[in-house]
């Protein structure tokens, strides 16, 4: 049997019953199938779960949604307010052809969206049980609903973000000589969780060499003195938004001569790229920003990455701070800024903070600050 992520508070009904229009709204004439995940949780107020048996949110162009749920999962959204919201709930069992029954609801669709992760075996299963409707994704949709965060997600962000902020303020009481990574990576997920988070979602601990290596983890390196150390943690709070920040420490003097004044440029790219940030610039004018002062210190071969991705109900999410990205900004987006200077078989550093659009600029969610701490 599958286990279920607990959720936390529900929105209120008045809240869901406007996104579930504003997401009609958004699909202008497509209907939409909505898999389990953040998606579900932001229209619905539950993430819910699905492996082999289908459950889907089905919000079609014209009528009322329905929830099509196997009977065995049903009492996991009881505490939903769905009679409120005007969702159908429609329960199968076993033996039952789950796909004809979400596509009934969908009949006459020239169109229909589905939630970029839904497995495939439901995509190809739908796929045949509409087979004259178009199948596209359904993200490019659902981004326009979620990209601009309301008030009450912004304040989710603003705890998770303090609540990251506490952790990285402890990491002096693990890291330190003769401890491996995965031993610090331990006591750093604790803390996550002490310091206000349900999970530690990720942790890495990337010391010396491994810190090149921007999505590292963690291992049995043994830290040692002098070593530059890379920290990038986050998990949701209760309410499911997401914190992820990243801070470099160095573990007494660094062993390199080099490490002062090449992380002067990153602290300088980082801040560049956050003061850059206001509604009506592009996303991939923070990019820029970021990447032409690494690239005027002679760094630019080290920048691996994207400056930045949305945050929210995923750590990942719309929009993209990436180059090739025109999107405008506009007042409730959430994302990192995150450039980071990566040197193979050597050291790497990031800085990370998570920040939000404001009508007239930025507000950072991360207070922590960006020197190099050396321990």
């Amino acid at each position: 049997m599958s286990s279920r992520t607990p959720h936390g508070p529900v929105p209120d009904s008045a809240v869901l019953r406007a996104r579930l229009e504003r997401a009609r709204e958004a699909a202008a004439g497509t209907g939409l199938l909505i898999a389990p995940g953040s998606d579900l949780r932001y229209l619905l107020g539950q993430a819910g779960g699905s492996l082999e048996r289908l459950t889907t949110l089905v919000i079609p162009a014209d009528g009322s949604p329905a929830l099509v749920v196997p009977k065995l999962e049903a009492p996991g959204f009881a505490d939903l307010p769905l009679a409120e919201l005007g969702v159908e709930v429609v329960t199968w069992v076993d033996g039952d052809d789950p796909y004809g029954v979400a596509a009934d609801r969908l009949r006459g669709s020239e169109r229909v969206a589905v939630s970029d992760f839904t497995p495939a075996l439901h995509v190809l299963a739908l796929r045949e049980a509409l087979p004259k409707a178009e199948q596209v994704l359904a993200g490019p949709i659902v981004r326009e609903f979620r990209m601009r965060k309301d008030a009450a997600e912004i304040e989710a962000l603003r705890k998770a973000g303090a609540a990251i902020d506490r952790v990285h303020a402890r990491v002096g009481e693990w890291l330190r000589p003769g401890r491996t990574e995965a031993e610090v990576g331990a006591d750093i997920a604790a803390a996550i969780v002490e310091e206000g988070h349900v999970l530690a979602d990720f942790v890495i601990v990337g010391s010396g060499p491994n810190g090149a290596s921007p999505h590292h983890g963690v291992s049995d390196r043994v830290i040692e003195s002098g070593d530059v150390v890379v920290v990038d943690i986050g998990g949701p709070v209760a309410e499911g938004y997401n914190s992820d920040s990243t801070r470099t420490y160095a573990v007494g003097e660094p062993r390199d001569a080099d490490v002062a004044a090449t992380y002067a440029v990153l602290r300088d790219a980082q801040q560049a790229a956050v003061d850059a940030v206001r509604p009506g610039v592009s996303a991939e004018s923070i990019d820029a920003a970021a990447r032409d002062v690494i690239a005027a210190a002679g760094f630019g071969e080290y920048f691996i990455h994207r400056t930045g991705h949305g945050i929210g109900l995923d750590v990942h999410e719309e929009p993209y701070i990436v180059s090739g990205n025109g999107l405008l900004l506009e007042p409730g987006m959430a994302f990192s800024v995150e450039p980071g200077l990566y040197q193979p078989g050597r050291w790497g550093a990031r800085i990370e903070d998570i920040v939000v659009v404001t009508e007239d600029g930025v507000e950072p969610m991360n207070r922590r600050p960006h020197d190099l701490v050396v321990l």
